[in-house]
């Protein structure tokens, strides 16, 4: 598959999921580039260009990321893995799941929470080590988001961290680096524009360097 066309996959998932908001409360130019995103992903599906394996648990997650890593593993510096997702930050390991429905009637319940494991490291080590790495930092406190993303970045040795806050995550992110910090925005002149959209062309840019120093 070509690499930018992964990219732009990258771009439609993302309209696709701001689809019901953008029909609501949007203008008549949003809902033209979310229609023609929907059109395609539909065009994508078809003709077997897109992939989407839904999950729901910590589990299907990171058995399927495993499994995609490793199939994907003589591909190299071709292969990309932009890991966007949401995970859950903690879980309730399966030997503390109960087997049968739990009785109301033996009073209050206590869970306990385990943290999930952190598999960034064992991707870029074990299942695809040569893979393009994009990891995501989200926080609620600017003071300590790019000191997470910094952190991230030398811990798990991803090619870049893209950090965002809460708050402004759709107006701007900071991609973290070993090269430096970049700034990415939004292109506030054009209403219909998404801060996905540099964010993407920054990163298809970053991706493309690194494939042709690999092969050099």
């Amino acid at each position: 598959m070509d690499i930018k066309c992964v990219f732009l996959l990258s771009m439609v998932a993302n309209y696709v999921s701001l689809y019901i908001t953008l029909l609501v409360f949007s203008s008549y130019s949003h809902l033209e580039a979310v229609k023609m995103a929907v059109m395609d992903q539909q065009t994508a599906v078809a003709e077997g260009s897109l992939l989407k394996l839904p999950f729901s648990t910590i589990y299907e997650y990171l058995q399927m990321l495993r499994l995609i890593a490793e199939a994907l593993k003589d591909v190299g510096p071709c292969s990309m893995f932009y890991l966007a997702a949401a995970v859950s930050d903690f879980y309730v390991p399966w030997k503390s799941m109960t087997e049968h429905k739990i009785e109301s009637g033996s009073g209050p319940l206590d869970i306990r929470l385990a943290q999930v494991p952190k598999m960034l490291s064992v991707l870029r080590s074990n299942w695809a080590p040569k893979a393009f790495c994009i990891s995501f930092k989200l926080e609620t406190d600017s003071k300590i988001l790019m000191e997470k993303a910094t952190k991230a970045l030398r811990k798990y040795k991803v090619h870049a961290v893209v950090a965002n806050e809460l708050s402004t995550r759709k107006e701007e992110v900071v991609v973290v680096s070993s090269s430096g910090n970049v700034v990415v925005r939004r292109e506030c002149d054009k209403p219909e524009s998404f801060v996905e959209d540099n964010l993407i062309r920054l990163i298809v840019d970053r991706h493309s360097t690194y494939i042709k120093e690999s092969h050099n």
